[in-house]
């Protein structure tokens, strides 16, 4: 056997253990970053007035794990991350913000989790589509939080048309809000924060 032929041979198996790889790091960053809540800083211009200060964003961590996995690893390596994620929750592990089990596809807003799935293939798809510049990882995020609301949306009329458990208390249009609209600034702030970092990830590591 030639060396090229050698090559051909253990290159798909070497980039199916740097696939693994990142997927084993994207599952633990999203279970640590569920329960790490995210803060921000106050204004420079500020600074002088009132110091540096720290204020909640009102989110986690979560969501910019499941993007910078798919910025870093790659479509395949942030699905999988989210699938095993799920799998772990959903088979009683305490892994989500409320828990474990599998009563949990009855909450309104399992949706959202469930969108870490195609969220992440959609960001790690379009983040390795050209050279990794700010503005196409900004781009590749922000199609990948949009996908993550849409199928919690989806998600939610689905729950409340059928009236499943987590749907007594709010309005459809009052779910949204509290899910979606409520959470979007915050998200909005990780993600720059996530596109800074998987930029400079990505020209450290030359790829």
């Amino acid at each position: 056997m030639s060396i090229s032929d050698t090559d051909k041979v253990e290159s798909p198996i070497n980039m199916a253990t740097v696939q693994l790889l990142w997927s084993m790091i994207g599952l633990l960053l999203t279970m640590g970053s569920t329960f790490l809540e995210a803060y921000g800083i106050t204004l420079p211009w500020n600074w002088s007035k009132q110091g540096i200060q720290t204020f909640s964003l009102g989110v986690s961590y979560q969501i910019g794990a499941v993007l910078l996995v798919g910025c870093l690893g790659g479509k395949n390596a942030g699905a999988l991350s989210q699938i095993a994620y799920l799998v772990m929750g959903l088979t009683f592990l305490p892994v989500f913000s409320e828990g474990g089990g599998i009563g949990y596809v009855k909450l309104a807003h399992f949706g959202y989790l469930l969108g870490f799935i195609p969220g992440a293939w959609i960001c790690g798809f379009l983040a390795f589509k050209a050279r990794p510049r700010v503005e196409t990882l900004a781009f590749s995020c922000f199609c990948g939080l949009l996908s993550v609301h849409i199928c919690g949306i989806t998600y939610l009329i689905i729950s409340y048309i059928f009236q499943w458990q987590g749907t007594e208390d709010l309005s459809l249009m009052q779910a949204i809000i509290k899910y979606s609209w409520s959470v979007l600034p915050g998200q909005f702030t990780v993600v720059c924060a996530v596109t800074v970092i998987a930029y400079l990830l990505r020209h450290l590591m030359f790829y």
